[in-house]
Parts: structure tokens; C-alpha cells; sequence
């Protein structure tokens, strides 16, 4: 077993913040050993246009589900602890990955592993980001993808080359290393998505969504500030 310490980092929207959220983050903590994951919020998600949730509602949200989460590393006995991090929130301007990467690389030293979580639809949008390929010098990435997904009809040459350059097979591999690798896990399978829960909560289904779908904490905040109605 690796001595390196190894950080797991979902960043995102958090607008609502989601079981899935909560399934990739336990499968991945579980998979690779995490010490430690944080949970990061955007301040300006720059690609999301103008109707987002205010910041401070979405650390809320976000912290809600930290709770959930923790409970749920504790019944399953997965030894990560669960940080809120608001980093991206108190940094002005954009949202930008790359400037959080090398923030927490400074926090947490050129030895420890990174690892950026996601999910196969934020790693189809990466070349989208602000300085996308600079971010493998800083952080390995973990990408949960669904079973039989066909990546290489989804994805553009450029990625393509991205992938052939950095993927590994082995998940252990990003155990072992600060930055550099992709790993593709397809076992998997998460669908479920902020845009279609807020679109859902502003409609009479409001009452269907249950903690299968949404973390009990974070529900109970949604429903107690009557949100996205």
C-alpha cells in the first residue's frame, strides 16, 4: 500500500448536489484509497450561464451533503474524511480548474496524489476548459464512465490524443503518482442530473423526489428555503 497521500477532488455546480454525486465519490474513495476528498462548489461556474443558484446557498447545499456523505463512508467503513472546501467561492472572478489545482498542489505538496473526479460527460467537455491541458501536470483524473459506453464516438481527436498519451488500466497507478494519468472506471453507472432535478422541482413531481435521488440533508435545506420553485 502506498504511503503518498492521496487526495480525491470532486469540484462542480453543486446546483442541487446529488446522489450521484455521492455514488462516485464513494465508489472512487473506496477504489482508490482516498485520505481525504474534498467537495468544491464553483463560485462562477463560467459554462453554466447566468441561472445558477447563488454561491452561498450552493456551500449549503454542498455542506448538507459532506453530512450524507460522511455517514455513508462510515457504514460502509471507507477510513476517507470528507472536506467542504470553499476555495473556488472566496476566489473572485471565474472558476476556473486549473487555478484550484495548483492552489491545493501548494496546500498539499509536490508528493501527494491528486485526483480530480468526474464523470464521462465532464471528460468529453475537458478541452472546453480554461487551460485543459495544463491540468495533468498538476492532478491525475478518475472517471467514472457507464458500462459499454463508446468513448471514442463521443469524443473529439484532440481528447482522443489526450487520452492515448496519459490513460492508465490500472487504478492503483494513480495510488503511486502526484499527476499525469487518466483512469476510465466502467463499473459504474450514474445518471442522474442536476439540470433534470431542478427542472423537477419546480413542477407538481416536487413531492417524487425522495433521498434516492438527493442526499436527506441537502433536501431537507432545498425544502425548508423553497428552493427551485
Amino acid at each position: 500500500m502506498s504511503t503518498r497521500k492521496k487526495i480525491g477532488i470532486l469540484g462542480g455546480t453543486f446546483d442541487p448536489p446529488h446522489i450521484g454525486h455521492l455514488k462516485l465519490a464513494s465508489h472512487f474513495a473506496k477504489l482508490l484509497h482516498l485520505d481525504g476528498l474534498l467537495l468544491i462548489p464553483s463560485g462562477e461556474p463560467w459554462q453554466k450561464g447566468m441561472d445558477i443558484t447563488p454561491a452561498n446557498i450552493r456551500l449549503q447545499l454542498t455542506q448538507a451533503a459532506g453530512i450524507d456523505l460522511a455517514k455513508v463512508f462510515l457504514y460502509l467503513k471507507i477510513p476517507t474524511q470528507v472536506g467542504i472546501d470553499q476555495i473556488e467561492i472566496d476566489r473572485a472572478g471565474p472558476s476556473y480548474a486549473i487555478d484550484t489545482v495548483k492552489a491545493l498542489r501548494e496546500r498539499f505538496g509536490p508528493e501527494a496524489s491528486l485526483i480530480w473526479l468526474m464523470g464521462a460527460d465532464s471528460l468529453i467537455k475537458l478541452p472546453t476548459w480554461n487551460s485543459w491541458e495544463e491540468l495533468i501536470n498538476v492532478v491525475n483524473f478518475a472517471v467514472a464512465s457507464r458500462p459499454n459506453y463508446d468513448f471514442s464516438s463521443n469524443i473529439s481527436s484532440e481528447l482522443a490524443q489526450f487520452l492515448q498519451k496519459h490513460q492508465t488500466l490500472e487504478s492503483a497507478a494513480l495510488e503511486n503518482k502526484p499527476s499525469g494519468l487518466i483512469y476510465i472506471d466502467e463499473s459504474l453507472s450514474v445518471d442522474i442530473s442536476s439540470t433534470a432535478l431542478r427542472n423537477q422541482l419546480k413542477t407538481s413531481a416536487r413531492d417524487a423526489i425522495e433521498a434516492e435521488q438527493i442526499p436527506s440533508h441537502t433536501l431537507q435545506i432545498i425544502t425548508n428555503l423553497g428552493l427551485y420553485q
